[in-house]
């Protein structure tokens, strides 16, 4: 059995410093794909490259949050659950979980499915900003309604069937595991297909942390990655000085970036023995049977 895995970059269409760096990226083959922000200020940018260079390697992350005190944006609908006092996403996933109608949900949902059709890209996969619609602050999941809008389109979504042990940020999650069996359960009903495993790491800089430190953690996930597909995402973004001023570890993706570059990086990759591939192998290689996850759904014990 071999090991794969996809790094996928986040918030595309964030900021012009961060559509630089995903797109040096990209074209140069150092990342399997990144998921674009349709409410995001901007999306037009990465939209019109993706359009035109990114087939079979953009994504949709999904956008239910605004996060940033100092650089905000809206949602598509303009839905009143979804807006905070000063009219933008919420701050915070819990603000989102509390406040948020499900048919505003939906509707966005939708509406952010539809901005990157019309933008004319053809989506490889999903996933979610920030993980606002996994109900892990209040329990107010939308996993189930983002999975049918995935199954609709016959596109995977980021989730993972295991919990990887040395994964010290999901692992700590109280009742993780019975809590993944059942929405992956439903994936496989929906014939949803996801990696085996998701590697997290801290998105903000960590008290004492350097580039060095940064980089030797993430070299030593590449050895001790599991067998089969994984993930793993990033931000990364050029310097700028102005966004280090509005969001707070901007440093840390500048690191991300540069990571990506790195000649260490890339000859532990090989060393390691890591396949780097993508969501059309997920979409291909991982798709379960619904017929067969529906019969082991009526008779558990017999399968």
């Amino acid at each position: 059995m071999s090991k794969y895995l996809i790094i996928n970059c986040d918030d595309f269409g964030q900021s012009k410093a961060a559509n630089e760096a995903i797109i040096q990226l990209l074209e140069e083959g150092m990342v399997s794909s990144a998921t674009i922000m349709p409410p995001a200020p901007a999306f037009e940018e990465a939209a019109d490259w993706s359009r035109r260079h990114g087939r079979g390697r953009i994504g949709l992350h999904l956008t239910f949050t605004s996060e940033f005190a100092g650089y905000r944006w809206g949602s598509l609908t303009g839905r009143a659950s979804l807006r905070d006092g000063e009219g933008y996403l919420p701050l915070t996933v819990r603000e989102f979980e509390i406040q948020a109608a499900p048919k505003d949900v939906k509707a966005e949902m939708l509406a952010q499915f539809t901005a990157v059709r019309r933008a004319g890209i053809e989506i490889s996969h999903a996933d979610n900003h920030m993980g606002s619609l996994y109900g892990l602050e209040t329990g107010r999941s939308y996993l189930p309604m983002v999975l049918w809008q995935c199954s609709r389109r016959r596109i995977p979504f980021r989730l993972c069937r295991n919990i990887y042990d040395k994964d010290t940020l999901l692992s700590g999650i109280p009742g993780v595991e019975a809590t993944l069996a059942k929405i992956v359960r439903v994936a496989d009903l929906m014939g949803v297909p996801i990696p085996d495993y998701l590697l997290s790491h801290p998105y903000t800089l960590q008290e004492g942390e350097t580039y060095d430190t940064f980089k030797s953690s993430l070299i030593q996930k590449l050895y001790e990655l599991p067998y089969g597909v994984s993930e793993t995402y990033i931000h990364p973004a050029v310097h700028d000085p102005q966004m280090l001023k509005l969001i707070p570890s901007w440093e840390k993706r500048v690191w991300e970036y540069r990571l990506m570059l790195d000649g260490d990086f890339s000859y532990a990759l090989k060393d390691a023995r890591v396949e780097l591939t993508d969501y059309h192998y997920v979409k291909t290689k991982l798709r379960r049977s619904r017929a067969v996850s529906l019969r082991r759904f009526i008779f558990p014990r017999s399968t």
